[in-house]
């Protein structure tokens, strides 16, 4: 005799229109979680303007360099107070005026793009300027070695702002902005000269007493 075996529900074998239509359900929940917007998006931020993401980071960054330069004519004067060398002493006076046009400069920089002048805390110009106070604090009043602090201090503030100007003139070459990008390139300028003046003291004068010192 012939013994039959039935099938638990279990063991059916599928039913291809019932794993197609499945399969039609699923892609219809993904279409709708696209068009609802549910979906986690990968992209930046999206204004209507292409370039807005671009532009915004542009902008922060001019608000980073207005914050630098603000701070900066408030730390220049503890600096030239500090000084002993007369050369070292007069390059600081003089970045220092150069310092206040740089403030000026930025903020034709916000009219030309159509935005307040609104400074954003540099953290990095911040530190920078707190080392050189600490430089001041550690060494001796009118010693060439402090002297040799305060030029370190002081060029490693005019790198950070010539790597950041530096940046920001080739966004404004990307972003079409030609007349933004050429007053950045003055004060590209004069903190380059700067940096080369403070080396140029170093090297020739103070480093050397500095060494004779105790």
């Amino acid at each position: 005799m012939m013994k039959y075996k039935y099938l638990r529900s279990s063991d059916r074998l599928p039913n291809p229109s019932n794993a197609v239509h499945k399969h039609q359900i699923k892609q219809n929940i993904n279409m709708k979680k696209q068009e609802s917007g549910t979906e986690p998006k990968l992209s930046t931020k999206t204004n209507k303007d292409s370039s807005s993401a671009l532009q915004e980071l542009f902008t922060d960054g001019i608000r980073d360099l207005y914050w630098a330069e603000n701070h900066l004519v408030k730390a220049l004067p503890k600096m030239i107070s500090a000084a002993t060398a007369s050369k070292l002493v007069s390059a600081l006076e003089s970045h220092l005026e150069e310092t206040k046009t740089h403030v000026s400069r930025l903020e034709q920089i916000f009219e030309l793009l159509g935005e307040k002048a609104i400074a954003k805390k540099c953290d990095a110009m911040e530190g920078i300027t707190k080392e050189g106070e600490g430089i001041v604090e550690e060494t001796e009043p009118g010693t060439a070695t402090r002297d040799v602090g305060i030029i370190l201090a002081s060029q490693k503030v005019e790198h950070y702002e010539i790597a950041s100007y530096s940046g920001l003139i080739q966004l404004a070459t990307t972003l079409g902005l030609t007349e933004v990008g050429d007053i950045l390139e003055e004060t590209l300028s004069e903190e380059k000269n700067a940096d080369t003046k403070l080396s140029d003291i170093a090297g020739n004068e103070i480093n050397y007493k500095a060494a004779e010192e105790a």
